[in-house]
């Protein structure tokens, strides 16, 4: 049911076997490589990229070794009553034409890498729906009105510069976003390993008749209490950009707590930040776009604004180019690139965010930090966007669709892809192996720490 995986799903999706029949021979969840364990500590900095809204096969369709829907067979996309479209659904975008084949189409021959596309709903329990069981023939159902068949469009990336990071370094096949539906809830799960609560939420705010999708009244909060669609963190509470809902202050932990208990520096470093700290207003109409719901760490009480949290722990993007150019970036990093260049659909192109990441990746590789650091490049979720793979069952959050995610480093295998299933938390688990945190929550504690990817 939404909310848990749809009626009629088996443990697993009988996961093994539609793995094994996308062409990807994957790795068991939450396997490791205990040699890898005692080298580890080789790692003095872990620097994690985040980027917005694509899939793998949006994104890496047909990368060599890996299982892409270039190699293997899929499912037609279906309607309501489970009956093929003749072609897919029109895309309100004259670029387009009208009658695309049901099946995957490249879009860079309407579209260049320069352009914008429509950006398909992406949201908690339409997910859910569109995964349909594992069979994942419904994404162009739960589209939303002003998508149509975008869900089905891929790049030729092949010509991009995360595509040879990929190809030189480590890409992993089968990392699968931690939870259902979109950036707020999977920011959440990146520093938390959980869904919020918001107990006693508004009745407006709640989801009505969340088992029945004729019927259903979405929302930002579940039945029982919990925040899976976007809101807003209590700060800025003046001058606040839109009427997106707050969420009251978090009390459960976050990884930031825990590295800061144990003495571990960490930064959450931000495009725009400077700016939405200064005037909140402008930073959500500024060219930079920048999005309160992708500040993960500001919802918490113990990094609201006033704390040294707040002042210490996170940064612009201006200071992390300085950080890097004085060798000082913190021993754990993340940085969230501004919506101008994060390459969500509908107003990011894929081109800017591949420019942007190459530029940090390389600024990182000429420091003296370059020896010891391990690069993660990857996004928060798939945007809408059709992935072939059905993800593992775990619990009622997730994982959800397959995201691409490159591992840059020294240590990171050469020219490798890695099979292991992962999904968020595993670098929630790489950092709690490497600094000796202890986990935040049985997902993190469960899920492969990423160390197949490295040969220390």
């Amino acid at each position: 049911m939404p909310g848990k995986h749809p009626p009629g799903t088996k443990t697993g999706y009988a996961v093994l076997a539609l793995l094994l029949c996308a062409g990807i021979g994957f790795a068991a969840f939450g396997s490791g490589s205990s040699s890898a364990s005692s080298g580890v500590n080789s790692l003095d900095r872990i620097v994690v990229i985040y980027l917005e809204n694509r899939s793998v096969d949006n994104l890496f369709h047909g990368f060599p070794g890996a299982g892409t829907a270039a190699t293997a067979s899929f499912a037609p996309q279906v309607d309501a009553n489970g009956k093929p479209y003749a072609t897919l659904p029109a895309i309100p975008d004259s670029r387009f034409p009208a009658n695309l084949p049901n099946a995957p189409f490249n879009i860079d021959k309407y579209v260049p890498q320069t352009g914008l596309m429509p950006s398909p709903i992406h949201s908690f329990y339409q997910h859910q729906w569109q995964i349909n069981g594992g069979r994942n023939d419904k994404f162009v159902l739960y589209a939303a009105a002003g998508a149509g068949g975008t869900p089905m469009g891929y790049h030729d990336y092949s010509g991009s510069k995360l595509w040879k990071y990929a190809r030189d370094y480590t890409f992993c096949d089968a990392f699968f976003q931690a939870a259902f539906g979109g950036s707020f809830l999977n920011h959440q799960w990146l520093v938390a390993a959980a869904t919020p609560l918001y107990p006693n939420a508004p009745s407006n705010m709640v989801v009505k008749n969340e088992t029945d999708p004729a019927t259903f009244v979405d929302g930002v909060v579940t039945p029982d209490g919990y925040a899976v669609n976007s809101m807003h963190p209590v700060w800025p509470t003046t001058k606040r950009p839109g009427s997106r809902e707050i969420l009251p202050p978090l009390t459960n932990p976050n990884i930031g707590d825990r590295l800061t208990a144990k003495g571990v520096s960490w930064k959450w470093y931000s495009g725009g930040w400077n700016v939405a700290v200064a005037d909140p207003a402008k930073a959500a109409k500024n060219s930079i776009i920048f999005q309160f719901h992708h500040q993960p760490f500001a919802f918490f009480k113990s990094c609201m604004r006033g704390t040294g949290c707040f002042d210490n722990n996170l940064k612009d993007r201006s200071d992390l180019l300085a950080d890097i150019r004085k060798n000082a970036l913190p021993s754990v990093t993340f940085y969230k690139p501004n919506g101008s260049i994060n390459q969500h659909p509908g107003y990011a192109n894929v081109k800017d965010a591949d420019d942007e990441v190459a530029m940090i990746v390389e600024a990182i590789k000429k420091s003296k930090m370059w020896d010891h650091a391990a690069i993660i490049v990857t996004y928060d979720e798939f945007g809408g966007m059709w992935d072939h793979v059905a993800p593992p069952v775990i619990d009622r959050w997730g994982p959800g669709s397959r995201i691409p995610a490159i591992v840059i480093s020294p240590f990171a295998k050469k020219g490798f892809v890695d099979h292991t299933v992962y999904d968020t938390t595993s670098i929630l688990s790489l950092i709690e192996t490497r600094f000796g945190v202890k986990p935040l929550s049985s997902r993190d504690a469960k899920a492969a720490n990423m160390l197949n990817a490295f040969s220390f």
